[in-house]
């Protein structure tokens, strides 16, 4: 029987936990938070077996320690286990966006101890947080990314991590920390900055023209949606991986002069290709796995805008016991098909969704 203390029970917390138990139902679980209420929650709702309010009572029975908060919390909470009793063969892993860091960090204080760290990233999460939008079967089909430190790590112990995780039914990925955090950095972290910048240019002009929000209420909000993420974790992101953004800015930069320099000459044949082979690129993107940015299951129903709309279609929906998480009119739709925006938690729901309302009423649907 193995025991596992996972630290920190937000969502991914929490939806390892449930993933662990669901394939390992005899796996004693261990939870700690700084927040006792989040302690609490994850033991009603069957994350937990015991909560913990202090890390060195239990670690040294621990097999495995989870440490599931953000980058800069994780790296002091390794420093804090570091000091602690251990249990021989322990395996502690970590959730972090960025590994080379912190795997780094891993290998200097646990080498001389014999104790296995593994960076972890699962590359899924969702648009809700905390305990209580946990699911066991979050990470499904998602990648999970695994850099296994190069002093203590073997295949066995590798194999062992894996198996605990199995549950989560995530597609399991090997890399080094550098190269995760590099993939990371272009398909992840860079277009959260420049989803910011493209945000705080709108919000320069709108001081200049009080038109630029009401008219970016429609695509332009919806390609930056990332831009409201979290700042605290963002800061922490950017600050462990900022080698490899200085790079990709100077990569940024050329890109965009390579642009410029076709519309400054007015070169069309240059700006058509640029923009078809993105557009090539997009297309050839897989559709139904997840990817490092959260995937937004939207459908948009071509509806004429009259009272009652909204509720005709919910009633439709409802009867299917089909779940929403946000429903918007679209009052600015330049390239957005569709008055009525309807977003969903998964790919399934969503699929669903269309079906129905096709069915039932005369409406077109779009996916975004």
């Amino acid at each position: 029987m193995k025991q596992v203390l996972i630290i920190g029970l937000g969502l991914i917390g929490g939806s390892i936990g449930l993933a662990i138990k669901k394939e390992h139902p005899n796996t004693i679980i261990y939870g700690y938070d700084l927040h006792t209420e989040s302690m609490m929650l994850a033991k009603t709702l069957c994350v937990i077996d015991e909560e913990v309010t202090n890390i060195d009572k239990v670690i040294h029975i621990c097999d495995y320690v989870i440490v599931a908060v953000p980058v800069k919390q994780a790296e002091e909470i390794i420093h804090q286990i570091s000091a602690y009793e251990l249990k021989e063969n322990v395996i502690i892993t970590d959730v972090g966006s960025t590994k080379q860091q912190i795997v780094t960090l891993a290998e200097r204080l646990f080498t001389k101890r014999g104790v296995t760290f593994i960076g972890g990233h699962p590359m899924a999460g969702s648009h809700k947080s905390g305990v209580v939008a946990a699911k066991s079967h979050l990470f499904e089909n998602a990648f999970y990314i695994f850099t296994p430190s190069n002093v203590n790590s073997s295949m066995q112990e590798l194999d062992n991590l894996k198996e605990l995780l199995k549950g989560t039914k995530a597609n399991f990925v090997t890399m080094s920390a550098n190269d995760h955090d590099y993939i990371a950095g272009v398909i992840s972290h860079f277009p959260h900055i420049i989803a910011a910048s493209l945000v705080h240019q709108a919000d320069k002009y709108e001081k200049q023209n009080e038109l630029i929000k009401p008219l970016a209420a429609g695509g332009f909000r919806d390609i930056t949606r990332i831009a409201s993420s979290n700042p605290s974790m963002w800061r922490d992101i950017l600050l462990h991986n900022r080698e490899t953004l200085l790079d990709l800015f100077q990569n940024w930069f050329e890109e965009m002069e390579r642009i410029r320099s076709f519309v400054a000459v007015g070169n069309g044949d240059k700006i058509y290709d640029y923009f078809l082979n993105a557009k090539n690129f997009r297309d050839g993107l897989p559709e139904r796995t997840k990817g490092a940015i959260p995937s937004f299951y939207d459908l948009f129903v071509d509806v004429p805008d009259y009272p009652g709309v909204i509720s005709e279609i919910t009633g439709l929906l409802a009867n299917e016991k089909i779940s929403i998480t946000n429903i918007r009119i679209i009052e600015t739709r330049e390239e957005i098909y569709g008055v009525l925006r309807i977003s969903f938690q998964n790919e399934n729901d969503r699929e669903m969704a269309k079906n129905c309302i096709e069915s039932n009423t005369s409406y077109e649907t779009f996916y975004g």
